[in-house]
């Protein structure tokens, strides 16, 4: 009786430590689920490791970085002027009295962009325009890295040359820091926007923020990027 005993209760002690190792495994599945980046990574590396590269982040590297530090005479490849992030946004004031432009707005910087926007809200009212603080006057998008330098490549090789009797960018859209802003008249420049899916032509604002100190330095980061800039008189 007492040998039998002995050998129940080792039986009975890993069936104890069974379920506390199962236990951080299973809130790191419930993690995974509730959309976690790191885990939902090691449950699907193959959704990873498919992701396309940025040919444009290849570019920089290889091909901008040297030639900006002979040009510009950069001893440490960190001083090299780089895209920091790429705002979008689309301002809706027909969002006052039209419900459905906020969300056909949304939707369309969603399929242009490939990343949800945000709602932008106004910060104080305003009653020549009937505006009151807290409404719907537009959406915004922040985009950052590998799909920052994407929607790069789609906008200087794609979506620019689209538009009708384009002769090239101005130069007049830089603010002195070295950040760039352009406005589009239509976003069915874009061939990720269906024309028949949408209601109305809708301009959209793309502001384009570097890390250079003055406009120069900028404004020859992107000419290396392709943006197809007019010619300086």
């Amino acid at each position: 009786m007492t040998l039998d005993n002995e050998q129940e209760q080792p039986q009975e002690e890993n069936a104890t430590e069974e379920p506390q190792q199962q236990a951080p495994r299973r809130q790191r599945q419930s993690r995974a689920r509730q959309g976690g980046g790191t885990a939902t990574a090691e449950a699907d590396p193959a959704a990873a490791a498919t992701a396309p590269y940025p040919r444009l982040l290849d570019t920089y590297r290889n091909e901008i970085v040297p030639a900006m530090m002979a040009e510009f005479g950069f001893t440490n490849t960190m001083r090299v002027p780089r895209v920091q992030k790429i705002v979008v946004n689309i301002g809706l004031g027909e969002a006052l009295t039209n419900g459905r432009a906020m969300e056909a707005a949304t939707r369309d910087l969603t399929t242009i962009t490939g990343q949800k926007p945000i709602i932008t809200r106004a910060r104080k009212s305003i009653a020549g325009f009937k505006l009151r603080a807290g409404n719907p006057i537009g959406t915004c998008v922040t985009l950052r890295g590998a799909r920052m330098y994407h929607f790069l490549d789609r906008l200087i090789n794609t979506a620019l040359p689209r538009i009708r009797d384009f002769r090239g960018i101005s130069r007049r859209g830089f603010d002195g820091r070295g950040n760039f802003s352009i406005g589009l008249r239509e976003q069915i420049i874009f061939p990720e926007i269906d024309y028949n899916q949408i209601d109305r032509f809708r301009g959209l604002q793309v502001t384009i923020i570097t890390s250079a100190e003055n406009d120069a330095e900028s404004i020859r980061l992107l000419e290396m990027f392709g943006m197809p800039f007019v010619r300086a008189d």
